[in-house]
């Protein structure tokens, strides 16, 4: 594999990071947008929200099978299409079922494009023989700053979802169409058909993978608190205007991306136990601070640091399940972590809608932070030789084209 081909591999891969980072932030900034223009109750919200990551599941499990038989390139070509044409199926519907079946459609989807996208960031992160990971999430977070701003300025303008979705579709979806071309998984799929001939890949033992999933969980249900109730909170608790309830998010994406930018640095230097400690450190004080905000403005302040935090832990768990699994398990692993991703969303939306009905939005805040501490205790779970890249802890940065890909 040559150096040329790894590196078009990782720019047609970060963009297909950036793609779905500005579709699902143009999902779930306008969540109030999308409740009024359906006459969505505050009580069936909470269904719509958590029927897009239950099918979410789906589509990871059902992907994990599927790669079996063909490249998780694949997979990602035309799940990210479908993911973008729900987008715009949301924003052009008018009926309750409209909406049902365009969600459907959207969870299926993204459910296959977050397998496969993490499983070709694993693959393409042991080729390079250092930390890249946090980069391709990076990009994922820069999407979501750019969606987050069309989102702002439709709310703004007061445009209407199927005229804010329709450029950002008309543009990426094209554009993710002929940057798959570049996708680097064949080798990975030769090491497979060779498995099938010699010994059989090891197995996913649940018992190893449980840390990394509850950590996963975890991680999730803070960042659904974000992505799906910030606007609200800042709206409905806050006493901010429509406007500045899409920025939140915003700055959650603005602090993950800076995060993540630098964050493979950090675990070169530092291991990724030390950055998944720090960064669950800094998440639950973002908790901390929207819990006990007087006002709007340091709502956001929280919502900021929260971003902060919680970039680094979602990366580190999928390259830490990847590496646990050599060889063909490794594709295996990464989509089993990612069904607890979706866990976490379903946990997490209800659980603080719910919390917020019965007891108060604000006390509601403080479970995803007590949740998020007890990753703590999982932290070692990230500690291996291999994972800290860079400085002393340097692997070799030349491929090993005899290894099926997988191994991190």
């Amino acid at each position: 594999m040559t150096d040329a081909r790894l590196r078009r591999g990782r720019g047609s891969l970060a963009f297909g990071f950036f793609a779905q980072g500005v579709t699902f932030a143009l999902l779930v900034t306008r969540i109030p947008a999308i409740q009024d223009r359906y006459g969505i109750s505050d009580g069936l919200l909470p269904v719509f929200l958590a029927a897009v990551p239950i099918l979410a599941g789906v589509g990871s499990v059902a992907t994990e099978k599927l790669v079996a038989r063909v490249r998780p390139g694949v997979v990602l070509r035309w799940s990210q299409p479908v993911v973008l044409l729900a987008l715009l199926a949301v924003g052009a519907g008018a009926e309750m079922w409209q909406l049902a079946l365009a969600l459907g459609a959207f969870g299926l989807a993204v459910g296959a494009l977050d397998a496969s996208m993490n499983m070709l960031g694993v693959s393409l992160q042991q080729a390079y023989g250092r930390s890249i990971m946090l980069g391709f999430h990076a990009t994922y977070s820069l999407g979501g700053i750019v969606g987050a701003s069309l989102a702002w300025a439709g709310a703004h303008w007061d445009l209407a979802l199927v005229v804010s979705y329709l450029p950002a579709v008309a543009v990426l979806l094209p554009a993710a169409l002929v940057g798959s071309r570049w996708y680097v998984d064949a080798e990975r799929r030769e090491g497979r058909a060779g498995l099938e001939e010699g010994p059989r890949a090891p197995a996913v033992a649940f018992s190893v993978l449980l840390p990394l999933c509850l950590v996963m969980t975890f991680a999730y249900i803070g960042d659904s608190t974000v992505s799906n109730w910030s606007a609200k909170y800042l709206q409905d608790v806050l006493g901010s205007s429509e406007e500045l309830a899409t920025v939140p998010y915003n700055a959650y994406m603005v602090t993950t991306l800076l995060g993540r930018a630098v964050g493979d640095l950090g675990v070169r230097r530092f291991g990724a136990v030390a950055v998944v400690r720090c960064g669950t450190v800094l998440a639950a004080g973002g908790f901390a601070v929207v819990a006990v905000a007087p006002g709007a403005w340091v709502g956001l302040g929280g919502f900021t640091l929260l971003g902060l935090g919680l970039c680094v832990i979602v990366p580190q768990t999928f390259a830490a399940a990847g590496r646990a699994f050599p060889g063909a398990a490794s594709d295996v692993a990464v989509a089993r972590v990612n069904v607890f991703n979706y866990v976490g969303f379903v946990i997490g939306s209800p659980l603080v809608g719910a919390l917020g009905d019965a007891w108060s939005y604000r006390g509601a805040m403080l479970v995803p932070m007590v949740l998020v501490l007890v990753t703590l205790v999982y932290a070692r779970s990230f500690a291996t030789e291999s994972d800290r890249y860079g400085g002393v802890h340097e692997r070799p940065r030349t491929v090993d084209v005899g290894r099926s890909g997988n191994e991190v």
